[in-house]
């Protein structure tokens, strides 16, 4: 090949290196939120994802926004509803099933104490306390202290008798700032209980800790639950 020729096809070469590279869909190894078609408009993520519908387990992993870039800053081992996940948008109350989406965090709660590194709000459960899961109540999807005439008891959760699972937990706002009667109520992500979940997600207690301590309310944290792939994929939230 004449030099002159050599010269052009190697330029040619790097040119479609480059616009190959800048035009590429983003790789495996881009951090999950990045490849994410919203993440809440703040700089903390907590993403829940399993491999597909019918998993009972999975991987809950908390990320930080530095710059342009999302930096992870821990993961643990996660259980799911008992009969896996479904779209949030759609899932019916009393499915075991864990709603998938992207949810803002409205505040902590536990039967434990505060941790004291904390600074995320935190509510503090009492013999008193319920969590109303009545779809006939006004207090449908919502904390009660003390549980309303409406609520029934039978048709909500008495929250200090979930311990361990309770012991510290974050609401997941999934059908609550207008609930849907129906949807499903009192969905979190707490400490692990025996086995799968009722549609909850939960992590190891010491994993939960750290959750809460990496947590700041001013950052605007989200969660998001979703598959691998397919129409619940994570990256779709």
């Amino acid at each position: 090949m004449r030099p002159r020729a050599a010269a052009l096809a190697s330029a040619a070469a790097l040119l479609l290196a480059v616009t190959g590279t800048l035009g590429a869909a983003p790789g495996a190894d881009t951090p999950l939120p990045d490849r994410m078609a919203d993440t809440g408009g703040g700089t903390q993520l907590i993403t829940a994802q399993a491999a597909r519908t019918g998993s009972t387990t999975g991987t809950v992993t908390w990320w930080d926004r530095r710059g342009t870039r999302w930096v992870k800053s821990g993961s643990a081992a996660a259980r799911f509803g008992a009969k896996g996940l479904t779209e949030g948008s759609t899932r019916k109350q009393g499915t075991n099933t864990t709603p998938t989406g992207l949810f803002r965090l409205p505040y902590a709660f536990g039967i434990a104490a505060k941790p004291s590194d904390t600074d995320y709000p935190y509510r503090r459960v009492t013999k008193d306390a319920w969590w109303c899961q009545d779809n006939n109540s006004r207090a449908y999807n919502r904390w009660t202290q003390p549980r309303p005439a409406d609520c029934r008891a039978a048709e909500s959760e008495h929250l200090i008798s979930y311990d361990p699972q309770y012991a510290h937990a974050l609401v997941i706002g999934f059908n609550y700032d207008r609930p849907v009667r129906g949807r499903g109520a009192g969905i979190f992500l707490h400490v692990n209980g025996r086995g799968a979940t009722a549609g909850c997600v939960s992590v190891p207690r010491e994993a939960m800790g750290r959750i809460l301590r990496w947590a700041e309310r001013g950052r605007g944290p989200h969660m998001a639950i979703g598959t691998d792939s397919g129409p619940t994929a994570i990256t779709r939230y």
